[in-house]
């Protein structure tokens, strides 16, 4: 995905899981020092809403210092595991200064798309200040597979469409 991202001259964010980034720490480096921000996914990807504040707590603060030592820079933002929230949370990202990052398109959909239609979708519910949540690593199987032949489309149709593509950070 980073090859195809710097072949079209695009910068995204990448949430990470945190074990995920301790595991392969040169690719987390490659990410922030190719100019994409940083999100913390959690530590394993577990659901915040079946997580104690205890567990919650540690998932954030494991996530993000995880991220920090594997990327050399620490996340700018959080996106719970499949968008699910609870009270415990958002205490500690605001002590982390991390805001809570949703999405608004969600390509591949509930079931695993094709190519072709994550680029349809993408370019029929794409708005300014859309934020597409799109998936390369395998949680669901063949997700990265997919992506990586419907990103070049995506772009593409995005663009032509009149939009931009920026950072979270440049998002107002």
């Amino acid at each position: 995905m980073l090859d195809i991202l710097a072949a079209h001259g695009v910068r995204g964010a990448f949430f990470l899981i945190g074990r995920r980034a301790a595991a392969s720490p040169a690719l987390a480096r490659r990410i922030a020092a190719e100019g994409h921000d940083l999100g913390n996914h959690t530590w394993s990807h577990r659901s915040l809403w079946l997580s104690s504040p205890a567990e919650t707590r540690r998932q954030v603060a494991e996530g993000h210092d995880a991220i920090a030592q594997a990327a050399g820079a620490a996340p700018r933002f959080f996106r719970p595991p499949w968008g699910l929230t609870n009270l415990a949370l958002f205490p500690h990202l605001r002590r982390l200064g991390t805001p809570c990052v949703f999405w608004t398109v969600q390509p591949e959909g509930a079931r695993a798309a094709d190519p072709r239609v994550q680029i349809s979708r993408s370019r029929r519910r794409a708005r300014p200040g859309a934020i597409l949540n799109l998936h390369d690593a395998d949680g669901v199987p063949g997700a990265g597979e997919r992506l990586g032949r419907a990103l070049p489309g995506i772009i593409a149709g995005l663009r032509g469409a009149g939009l931009g593509l920026v950072p979270l950070r440049d998002l107002r």
